[in-house]
């Protein structure tokens, strides 16, 4: 169950290097939606593996397509190096560390999962999540404790390939993982065909049995096969020496959920303190099933006829409570077994109570206009809950473009702060 020797690792991955273009596209074909889309916004290429940097990571999560079409770069070990050299320390962090960086940075594909779980967790998880990673209990993580992420992740997409050619699937491996493993287990858990609901409850599930199995021993090994990363070097320094305590991790996750939803936000704003609430509307609806979505626009239309907008800071409350849906699910569940809606009031206090965001009656009443699609002014557990349990997997599913209805009011609005 060893990794492969380092020798043979890099001469696999010069033969992937080699690989005529349209035999690297065909891997689409045996990769996962999750991959996919990693593999479509991804833009460097070091022997053999992909990265996006913190730029097509920020598109990964905000847009539906890659601005541009990506040609993989190829890096070389000194271009590699530079781009690391020029990481800032994570006492630097910042809610602008993406932007700041933008091309100048490398995160692999297990790391882009672990952001993606980032987005969706409330700040009390980021708790749990710091506690699963220090599996010595000391407080503090160190980067072998954390590089076990890599090989959960790993073993979770070896159950969900999709069957096929085993070379193309080998290679799929080494572009996303960038060293070849075997097929077989790797963890020693139980019910090993039972498949975890999402990247959370697999590293939740997972990273608390490493003290019991041979993974945490051979992080090691996995570690002399890999290159850094950005998110190695900012976590750990330039050496790997640094250990990562709960303040500085908590930071980042905070830091980074205020960066998405400030790109976001921004690019709806147009430089205004505020955005509309179609736009409001807009953004909640984009990753979600819903077939209909003019309906609930213009259903929010004909209920608030005078635009007062949505601040960031009631946009971004918004979102921190929907981190929290499953604690708010129980307290709907118990109006739904009951064969009650919910009005305003109970929507508010049942937020609070469960979750300890406090909502502003105006985003209240926002969010009913858009969901109450039957305007009696109560919602549904079907009406609501259903869809935003879609709308928490954002890029974990098909992103789904809405067109953006303009009305006139809109219109003189964005023409005069134009101006």
């Amino acid at each position: 169950r060893a990794l492969l020797p380092i020798p043979v690792a890099a001469a696999a991955k010069e033969t992937v290097t080699v690989e005529n273009r349209s035999d690297l596209e065909d891997l689409h074909l045996y990769a996962t939606p999750r991959e996919q889309r990693f593999r479509r916004f991804a833009s460097l290429e070091f022997e053999g593996q992909l990265y996006m940097t913190p730029y097509d990571f920020i598109q990964a999560v905000t847009s539906d397509e890659p601005k541009h079409a990506k040609k993989w770069r190829s890096l070389s070990k000194q271009e590699l190096n530079q781009i690391l050299m020029e990481t800032p320390p994570v006492w630097k962090g910042s809610s602008k560390l993406f932007r700041n960086l933008n091309e100048k940075g490398v995160i692999s594909y297990t790391e882009y999962l672990f952001l993606l779980c980032i987005l969706t967790k409330p700040h009390a998880g980021f708790r749990i999540a710091f506690n699963m990673f220090d599996t010595d209990g000391n407080e503090m993580v160190d980067k072998k404790e954390f590089l076990v992420l890599q090989e959960i992740f790993r073993k979770k997409n070896e159950k969900r390939e999709k069957r096929g050619d085993e070379e193309k699937r080998a290679l799929l491996r080494l572009q996303l993982y960038g060293y070849h493993t075997p097929t077989n287990s790797v963890l020693k858990t139980e019910g090993e065909d039972l498949v975890p609901r999402s990247y959370w409850d697999t590293l939740r599930r997972s990273t608390s049995q490493a003290l019991f199995s041979d993974l945490a021993e051979r992080a090691d090994d996995i570690s002399s096969s890999l290159s850094d990363t950005t998110l190695l070097v900012h976590f750990f320094g330039k050496k790997g020496k640094a250990e990562l305590n709960f303040e500085d991790f908590y930071r980042f996750m905070d830091n980074l959920q205020t960066e998405v939803l400030e790109i976001e936000f921004l690019s709806y704003s147009n430089g205004m303190n505020t955005i509309s609430e179609e736009d409001f509307a807009h953004i909640l609806l984009r990753y979600t099933n819903v077939e209909n979505t003019s309906s609930y626009l213009e259903n929010m239309r004909c209920s608030i006829p005078e635009e007062k907008g949505i601040t960031f800071e009631e946009f971004r409350s918004f979102f921190q409570f929907l981190n929290n849906l499953e604690d708010f699910t129980i307290a709907m569940q118990m109006y739904n077994f009951a064969s009650r809606s919910i009005g305003q009031d109970e929507f508010k206090r049942a937020v609070y109570v469960a979750t300890g965001v406090k909502l502003s009656p105006h985003l209240v009443n926002t969010v009913f206009k858009i969901f109450d699609v039957d305007r009696d002014d109560q919602l549904s557990y079907k009406e609501f809950i259903g869809i935003m349990k879609d709308r928490l997997n954002r890029g974990f599913r098909g992103y789904k473009p809405i067109q953006r209805y303009t009305t006139f009011k809109s219109c003189v609005r964005k023409e005069l702060y134009s101006r």
